[in-house]
C-alpha cells in the first residue's frame, strides 16, 4: 500500500472533497437534523447537533468516497460522471481507499463516544449496505437496485432521531419511510434523462431493462405511494395541520410532475428530479414549522 501511495496521483484538496458527494451529504445531513428536532420536542438537542451531524457526514462521505472508488471504470463511461476524481485518476485508488477509511473511523468513533453506541452501528450498517451491498453488488445486479439500496440512503432522520432518545421510535422510522418511498420517483426520473449512459455502461437501471414506458407508470406509482406516506406523521399525531396542508400540496405538485413525464413532456425527466429534491427539503420543512408553531 505504501509503495502505491506514493507513485499514486495525490489530487488537490478540491478533489477529495468531490469524493464525498458533499450534495448529498448535506442533503442527509439536513434530513438527520429534522430528526434530531422532532425527536427532542421542545428542548434543543445540543449534543447531538454539535456531535451527531459530524459523525454523520465523516461516515456518509466515507460511504460515498467508497463508491466513487468502486465505480472508477463505470463512472468513466458515463457522461455525467467521466470527469470524477478517482475515474479520471486524479486521485488513485488506493489513497481514496485511506481517504474513506480515515473518515469512516473517525465518524463512528465520534457517535460512539459522544452520541451513543446504537447510532453509531446504525450508521455502520447503512455505510456497508452502501459502500459495499449496492455498489458492489445491486446495483450491477437488478433494475430493482435504487428501491432495495434505497434504504440505506433513507436512514438518516432515523439516525438523527437515535442520537437524541438512543432508541428506535415509530418517529424515526416513519421519517425514513418516506425518504424510502421518495428514492425512486427521484432517481429514476434522472435515468429516463441519463438513459444511454446507463446502457452504454451496461448497468442495469430499470429504463434500461424494462423500457422508458414502463419505469414512467413506475415513478407514478412510487409518488401516488409517497403522497400517502407522507400523511403518515399527521395520522400519528406525529404532526398538525400546517405540515398536512403543506405534505399534500408539495404532493400535488410531485404527482403533476410524475404524470407530466408519462406524458413524455421533452423536459419533464429534469424537471421531476429536481423537482423531487426541492419537494423533499420543504416536506422536512413544513415537519418542523408544524413542530415548532
Amino acid at each position: 500500500m505504501s509503495e502505491a501511495l506514493l507513485t499514486e496521483a495525490r489530487g488537490t484538496w478540491r478533489d477529495y472533497l468531490e469524493l464525498t458527494k458533499p450534495r448529498v451529504v448535506l442533503l442527509m445531513l439536513m434530513c438527520a437534523a429534522v430528526g434530531m428536532l422532532l425527536a427532542a420536542g421542545d428542548a434543543l438537542p445540543w449534543r447531538a447537533l454539535l456531535f451527531g451531524l459530524p459523525g454523520i457526514a465523516l461516515m456518509a462521505a466515507s460511504a460515498a468516497a467508497v463508491n466513487h472508488i468502486a465505480d472508477a471504470q463505470i463512472d468513466a463511461r458515463m457522461a455525467r460522471t467521466r470527469n470524477r476524481p478517482v475515474a479520471t485518476g486524479r486521485i488513485g485508488p488506493a489513497r481514496g481507499v485511506v481517504f474513506a477509511g480515515a473518515l469512516g473511523l473517525a465518524g463512528f468513533t465520534i457517535l460512539t463516544t459522544l452520541v451513543n453506541p446504537l447510532t453509531a452501528w446504525l450508521n455502520l450498517a447503512s455505510w456497508a449496505g452502501y459502500g459495499l451491498v449496492y455498489t458492489f453488488y445491486l446495483k450491477r445486479a437488478t433494475p430493482q437496485n435504487i428501491v432495495i439500496g434505497g434504504l440505506f440512503g433513507a436512514a438518516p432522520p432515523l439516525f438523527g432521531w437515535t442520537a437524541v432518545t438512543g432508541s428506535i421510535e415509530p418517529g424515526g422510522l416513519v421519517l425514513l419511510a418516506i425518504i424510502f418511498i421518495w428514492t425512486p420517483p427521484h432517481f429514476w426520473a434522472l435515468a429516463l434523462d441519463r438513459i444511454e449512459d446507463y446502457r452504454d455502461a451496461d448497468i442495469p437501471m430499470l429504463p434500461v431493462t424494462h423500457g422508458e414506458v414502463h419505469t414512467k407508470w413506475q415513478v407514478l406509482f412510487y409518488t401516488l405511494a409517497l403522497v400517502a406516506v407522507s400523511v403518515v406523521p399527521w395520522a400519528i399525531g406525529m404532526s398538525g395541520v400546517v405540515y398536512l396542508v403543506g405534505a399534500l400540496a408539495l404532493g400535488a405538485v410531485f404527482v403533476g410532475y410524475a404524470v407530466a413525464l408519462l406524458c413524455s413532456v421533452a423536459s419533464a425527466p429534469m424537471a421531476t428530479f429536481r423537482y423531487s429534491i426541492v419537494y423533499l427539503l420543504l416536506l422536512f420543512v413544513a415537519l418542523l414549522m408544524d413542530h415548532y408553531l
